[in-house]
């Protein structure tokens, strides 16, 4: 059983001597204890040293991928083709793999042979036994130099360097230019005030005071390259009625130093935004395609590269750069913010402002695609972030429209937008309901209101007024019978002799009450 060792100075074969060692792994760190008993339990076969530095970093860069670097396989065909059988202890899984296929050498990896291995690195020096140990570190310290040196060359995230660079010097740039601008103002103002409400532009006020100076000059100074017709015209009045004090050559010589400061400036920054562009259609085409290319190298200076902008789900792209609101509207439990960096996008900046969350939404989730295309895509094109555009601003439209998509299925007609209203349901107190008496006071708007209840108190009392004449009626019938039937019974009846005529009289009476 052989052991295959990687140092700086070159390989080194080993021949394990007792292989049942190496299933005491817990134990097997006492074998290392001194010197004398690595070498009883290890044997040197070969060692193929590296020539050089550049040698060395060809191997190592090979161990790093996975690779069988030459020096490697030439050295194992040579000591291993008597012992094909024999296996070969690694201590990379991805390294024994690559060696198994080239060579067809069965390779080990497992706990016991990195065990083996931390051994091994810490006996190096008596093993090894014919390199010094100061030549080893040197050896080491070079390829670590040399290693270190050939990453940073082929990084990935190099360019992405670039972008996150100058967009930071962009903007400075554009904070120093602006509080050179307001010093220029502020400092030519006093000479001469009219002239910063009359240009707006902040080149051709630069421009125009270094070419003519104090204000005097402006009569016969010729502006026709810097300022439209009108405009030159109101300037050469204002400077003939101007309120602003008199200054000296020296001074005029001083602010005409700080226009050629700002003019240069301003040279470079175009001069840098162009390089900006440029890098980053040849970086990221789709999202410069979707966000802009300003927006774009921001949003990847905020996340550190682009593969690490990539990794981000889109709702982090939404909202990053906003990351301070987001935690105080946590903390204090409000809404959070609806968009970060790219609401300085064009798409999010043609929406209303009802709708600036929902675009910053559908782009950031079209922006996170596109992100992850031109990172991990192998072709460099922009017909994504394209039709993702377009697919976006017929959204937009749609929506300031008042429009939502097509019915799925149908497709006849648009689905009208109808604006959600939500209607109070909080019940008013009524003092009205407090009056306990009959007679209540009427409002001037219940008086329309009052015919109708006379007419339906008229109908509720008609059918009172019907009872009460049936009754009346109904009793006189039975009165009237009653009399009838006295009057026949007194006429059936022999009157009696005795009987005297006052109690007929009186009984009649009786039945009549």
């Amino acid at each position: 059983m052989f052991v295959l060792y990687e140092t700086p100075a070159g390989y080194a074969i080993f021949k394990l001597l007792d292989e049942k060692k190496l299933e005491q792994v817990d134990n097997l760190y006492q074998e290392f204890e001194t010197p004398e008993k690595a070498n009883k339990l290890l044997k040197l076969k070969h060692f193929e040293k590296f020539n050089d530095t550049t040698e060395a970093l060809v191997a190592a860069t090979a161990a790093v991928e996975g690779k069988v670097a030459k020096p490697l396989k030439k050295t194992l065909k040579k000591l291993l083709v008597d012992d094909v059988q024999s296996p070969l202890l690694v201590a990379d899984a991805k390294l024994g793999t690559a060696i198994k296929d080239k060579l067809s050498v069965q390779c080990v990896y497992n706990t016991g042979v990195q065990e083996l291995m931390r051994c091994i690195r810490q006996q190096a020096d008596s093993l090894l036994g014919g390199l010094p140990k100061r030549e080893m570190t040197a050896m080491a310290l070079g390829l670590a130099h040399s290693l270190s040196r050939y990453k940073l060359k082929f990084s990935p995230d190099k360019i992405d360097t670039m972008i996150v660079q100058a967009q930071c010097l962009l903007d400075d740039l554009d904070k120093e230019l602006n509080n050179y601008m307001m010093r220029a103002r502020e400092w030519y103002g006093w000479h001469f005030p009219e002239l910063g409400k009359i240009i707006t532009d902040n080149i051709a006020f630069v421009k125009t005071i270094k070419l003519v100076g104090t204000r005097d000059n402006m009569a016969t100074s010729d502006l026709s390259d810097i300022l439209p017709e009108d405009v030159e015209e109101k300037v050469k009045e204002a400077a003939e009625i101007s309120m602003g004090t008199e200054i000296s050559e020296e001074d005029v010589l001083n602010i005409q130093c700080l226009c050629d400061e700002i003019i240069s400036i301003n040279d470079y920054r175009i001069h840098l935004y162009d390089y900006l562009k440029a890098r980053m259609m040849a970086m990221a085409p789709n999202l410069t395609v979707l966000v802009g290319d300003t927006v774009g190298a921001r949003l990847i200076a905020h996340a550190g590269s682009l593969i690490n902008l990539a990794k981000h789900p889109s709702s982090t792209v939404q909202i990053l750069g906003a990351e301070k609101a987001l935690f105080r509207a946590l903390k204090t439990k409000k809404d959070t913010p609806k968009y970060g960096l790219i609401y300085h996008a064009q798409l999010v900046g043609q929406a209303s402002q009802k709708n600036k969350g929902k675009m910053s939404r559908s782009l950031a989730a079209k922006a996170s695609l596109a992100t992850r295309v031109d990172a991990f895509g192998e072709e460099a094109t922009f017909e994504l972030g394209a039709a993702h555009k377009v697919k976006l601003e017929s959204r937009l439209r749609l929506l300031e429209e008042g429009n939502l998509r097509k019915l799925s299925g149908t497709g006849k007609a648009k689905a009208k937008f109808e604006k959600y209203q939500a209607k109070s349901e909080v019940f008013t107190y009524q003092p009205e309901a407090d009056n306990t008496l009959n007679v209540k006071k009427r409002k001037h708007s219940e008086s329309e209101q009052t015919p109708v209840k006379k007419e339906i108190k008229e109908v509720k009392d008609e059918p009172v007024e019907e009872d009460t004449e049936v009754k009346s009626e109904k009793k006189k019938k039975k009165k009237k019978k009653q009399k009838d039937e006295e009057a026949a019974e007194e006429a059936a009846a022999p009157e009696p002799e005795d009987q005297p005529t006052p109690a007929k009289k009186k009984k009649k009476s009786k039945h009549q009450d």
